[in-house]
């Protein structure tokens, strides 16, 4: 029976709630879902990557040979040969990783916002690259920080300019493999530089490498976690390396932390897909990774050259951009003149898309830059592309 003129709701939202704001590149893909569009925006993994048959084997054997386990309520910390993997796979033999430091999320975006809801008080000094991952701004917005941009420089992240912002800092954030969004990488040097940094401040180290198996030289950076154990915290994915759909991360942390995030996932989800992570384990636990990756860099490496190559050709020599030797993503800085965003309104115009730098700082946007995806783009279409970026930006010269 429906109720007869009831009130009219007066919807109280939180000041949290109040605040939350669409992600800019979310609100882009709508757009570029056309499929006449060329779209550079997404971040997406190229589908051809997805090893689809050797999931679906993998469902049916889980499902066939442990339905009742894969189905049921699982552990809130994750599946355990899962997290063994995971934990053995960062050791070397100087650190060893056990799995009770492993706690498996869904997606690693669900990472960022539990380390959000542990770390992160109103008012907290965060503090980010410049520019940074706007997925984890999100997250950490939430939570009413203040956010304090680190000093960058074409090599990325200057561990040396921490000193004058890190006082009372929460933690500090960052991406040191093929950085969303400009590409780029941390040398060796560096990584030490910071972690020894961050170390004698006594300011935790956020290492999210969603990337860094992507390195299409094939020889992935030493992790930061491995050299302070006690004072980095690991973020990783598989979204990246085998498919996002299946939405699976983890992070990885000293004991004290690891519980409270443990506790905080309760209150979230009680836990991740049990079935989702004895697929995945079934998938890569006799090696599967070794064999799929190098095709994936081969693909991504090979695209990224092509998008390079005609930016090259179609970009007048006042723009600039990085030159990444891995993950999925190249970093446009145009002249000062030149707004991205009254950009980005004609190249959609002319049916191509991609992402403009601002929305990626958390302080100071600079709105001469944008952000380009190759992965999911064929050649042919990252040439004509680029022609057409390449027009619309000489005219504005």
């Amino acid at each position: 029976m429906k109720i007869e003129n009831p009130a009219t709701i007066q919807w109280r939202f939180s000041e949290r709630a109040d605040q939350l704001q669409s992600s800019f590149i979310r609100e882009i893909l709508k757009i570029t879902q056309q499929p006449e569009i060329i779209s550079f925006a997404g971040g997406l993994p190229s589908p051809l990557t997805f090893p689809v048959d050797t999931m679906k084997a993998a469902f049916d054997k889980v499902l066939s040979e442990n339905g009742k386990v894969a189905l049921q309520y699982g552990p809130t910390d994750g599946y355990l040969p899962l997290r063994q993997w995971i934990a053995d796979s960062l050791s070397t033999n100087d650190v060893k990783i056990v799995p009770e430091q492993v706690l498996m999320t869904s997606g690693s975006q669900q990472a960022l916002d539990l380390l959000g809801k542990v770390l992160i008080d109103e008012g907290s000094r965060v503090l980010v690259e410049t520019p940074s991952y706007l997925g984890a701004l999100q997250a950490f917005s939430v939570y009413r920080p203040e956010f304090k941009s680190v000093e960058t420089d074409e090599h990325g992240l200057v561990p040396s300019s921490l000193d004058k912002v890190a006082a009372g800092a929460r933690l500090l954030y960052a991406l040191p493999n093929f950085q969303n969004p400009t590409g780029r990488s941390l040398s060796v040097e560096r990584r030490v530089e910071l972690v020894e940094t961050c170390a004698r401040l006594g300011l935790p180290l956020i290492e999210d490498d969603p990337y860094g198996a992507l390195s299409y030289k094939g020889a992935p950076a030493p992790k930061m976690v491995a050299m302070n154990p006690d004072g980095v915290i690991y973020m990783g994915s598989f979204s990246k390396v085998l498919t996002p759909g299946i939405r699976l991360g983890y992070v990885v942390a000293p004991l004290p932390l690891v519980r409270r995030l443990e506790l905080a996932k309760q209150a979230a989800d009680l836990h991740t897909s049990q079935l989702t992570q004895m697929v995945v384990y079934d998938v890569i636990k006799d090696g599967f990774l070794d064999q799929h990756i190098p095709k994936i860099r081969t693909l991504y490496g090979d695209q990224c050259q092509v998008m390079l190559d005609a930016m090259a050709q179609h970009f007048p020599s006042a723009v600039q951009w990085t030159k990444p030797e891995g993950g999925m993503f190249i970093w446009v800085t145009l002249p000062k003149h030149i707004d991205a965003m009254k950009l980005l309104d004609e190249a959609i115009a002319q049916k191509v898309a991609f992402v403009p730098g601002s929305p990626f700082y958390a302080n100071e946007p600079e709105t001469n830059t944008l952000r380009l995806s190759f992965v999911t783009v064929p050649p042919e279409r990252i040439r004509a592309g680029i022609e057409i970026l390449g027009k619309l930006i000489t005219a504005k010269l």
